[in-house]
């Protein structure tokens, strides 16, 4: 039974490259063509694959629903501790998970800074929709009708000198956060720390979750701050790719 099961499974990662008939399948396997065949009717059987009208077997419907349903069970914030911790663990700065939960955007994990500063923030705290940076990845992912909705009810309070007061400006900017794929928190929050966040997407490529690093602007310049970048989208990609997400832009030809 177990070489049955093996031999069935090389057969679904033969088709995972290509279609193929029968007799292209028999070439390529350790087996007889009579044994290939009743291996691959159980899995048509199952839906596991489907023939066309050129006899071709393909990677059938029951595959799609199975790993839907796998990706579905992943939850974002055990996928995305390992990376974050070694993030943590490489910048020694704070590091945020943030998602929707409702109509508010949550902080669902954090990571320490290692350095004697810390800022205050933890796992259940709200993030400000028009000043956290982890809101503005979020936000930034929507259609343009229901960003407009939400900047038009939005409370701008005026915390620090670069806080955005209008829901112009944060239209504006979320454009800005959509074209560029980050986005940052100017010491708009709190006047003594600023942050960088990206996006962490879902198989479909819709922006499930951000990852930030957050600084006192004491510890690093604002240049210093954009320095984080390249490592926070590492891990943010690295986390997406986990979930099932690829990323064709980085694919070479």
């Amino acid at each position: 039974m177990s070489q049955s099961l093996l031999r069935a499974l090389d057969l679904l990662d033969a088709l995972a490259g290509q279609p193929a008939t029968l007799d292209e399948l028999a070439s390529k396997a350790s087996v007889h063509k009579t044994t290939v065949m009743r291996l691959l009717h159980a899995l048509e059987e199952k839906r596991f694959v489907v023939r066309d009208e050129q006899q071709r077997f393909r990677l059938g419907s029951k595959l799609f629903e199975l790993s839907s349903l796998a990706l579905e069970q992943r939850d974002i914030r055990a996928v995305a501790r390992p990376h974050l911790a070694e993030l943590n663990a490489l910048t020694g700065h704070t590091i945020h998970l943030a998602a929707f939960e409702g109509n508010e955007v949550v902080y669902i994990d954090k990571f320490e800074s290692h350095h004697p500063v810390r800022m205050y923030s933890r796992i259940g705290l709200t993030a400000a929709l028009h000043s956290a940076a982890v809101a503005k990845v979020l936000l930034a992912d929507m259609p343009r009708s229901r960003q407009e909705r939400i900047a038009a009810g939005l409370d701008y309070i005026k915390v620090t000198d670069n806080t955005l007061t209008s829901p112009e400006a944060l239209l504006a900017e979320l454009e800005q956060v959509k074209a560029q794929g980050w986005a940052q928190d100017n010491a708009e929050h709190e006047a003594f720390v600023h942050c960088v966040a990206a996006p962490i997407r879902d198989a479909s490529g819709a922006v499930v979750a951000a990852a930030s690093c957050s600084v006192p602007v004491v510890m690093l310049s604002y240049e210093g701050l954009l320095g984080l970048l390249p490592g926070l989208k590492a891990s943010t990609d690295a986390i997406s790719h986990d979930l099932g997400w690829i990323n064709h832009e980085r694919t070479t030809p």
